[in-house]
């Protein structure tokens, strides 16, 4: 038995109707019992990654979202620079993992992919000093904040432009194997490099975004932050295949179906 992180890469998966969490090694899923987010032991079953369906690979009770948080993005947006975190909320129906369909809703005409690394809740959070941070995440992966962007407004909530079903994919694994400061970033859209940037631009560092967030609202294990999107957003249609990679991570790849 073991404490969950440590050089991990976790995953959660489908294999024979059922639905485990286990590790990644070399192409193989080693299988564990109960979450990732306590101790954590082998079951002694091995799947061949090609024969798993990849899903979520956590089960957030929410996904808290940083907005504006890389300079070039504001400026696309032609938003002020932020003093302090822009907040929002995705809904957990939103989530959905790797190879899963994004739906282009009825209600929109245009909707964005945005590239974003996604920070995982380890433990409950609550009024974390920010020298301890760290130790309350067990890990990143990838993350697509889909954005109706003519349903969101340039003043007041983006709830709707952001909340629909299927408009928050996550995946494929989650890792402490990486430095969170110093991570390439960048999205494809068929193929075509649209976004690259690196994490050592975030304006507001997920140490502090975890500090911060915990004395507004207690985090709980399986949460997910969502630390923004560099600039180079554009508008998916139905067919595209949208991919967000995160150096040292993995490929989070997405197909986008009419509804």
């Amino acid at each position: 038995m073991q404490k969950a992180g440590g050089k991990m890469k976790y995953l959660r998966y489908s294999h024979n109707n059922e639905i485990h969490y286990g590790i990644l090694e070399d192409d193989r899923i080693y299988e564990l019992t109960g979450d990732i987010f306590s101790d954590i032991r082998k079951t002694g079953r091995v799947v061949p990654l090609h024969e798993a369906r990849l899903l979520s690979p956590c089960t957030p009770s929410k996904i808290v979202c940083i907005g504006l948080n890389y300079r070039d993005h504001a400026e696309e947006l032609k938003i002020p620079i932020p003093d302090s975190p822009v907040v929002f909320l995705k809904p957990s129906s939103s989530v959905i993992g790797p190879l899963d369909d994004i739906i282009y809703p009825e209600k929109s005409r245009r909707v964005d992919y945005e590239a974003e690394l996604g920070a995982v809740i380890k433990k409950t959070a609550k009024n974390v000093p920010l020298s301890q941070a760290m130790d309350y995440v067990l890990g990143f992966t990838c993350a697509n904040d889909v954005t109706a962007r003519d349903l969101q407004p340039t003043n007041g909530q983006w709830t709707v432009a952001k909340s629909f079903d299927t408009f928050m994919p996550l995946g494929p694994v989650i890792t402490d194997e990486v430095d969170c400061t110093n991570l390439n970033i960048r999205s494809r859209l068929n193929g075509k490099v649209m976004q690259s940037s690196n994490t050592c631009n975030l304006i507001f560092k997920v140490d502090f975004l975890v500090s911060y967030l915990s004395r507004i609202m207690t985090l709980y294990p399986g949460d997910v932050i969502i630390t923004g999107t560099p600039g180079g957003i554009a508008p998916m249609h139905p067919g595209d295949v949208i991919e967000i990679e995160i150096e040292n991570i993995g490929i989070l790849r997405n197909t986008v179906k009419k509804a």
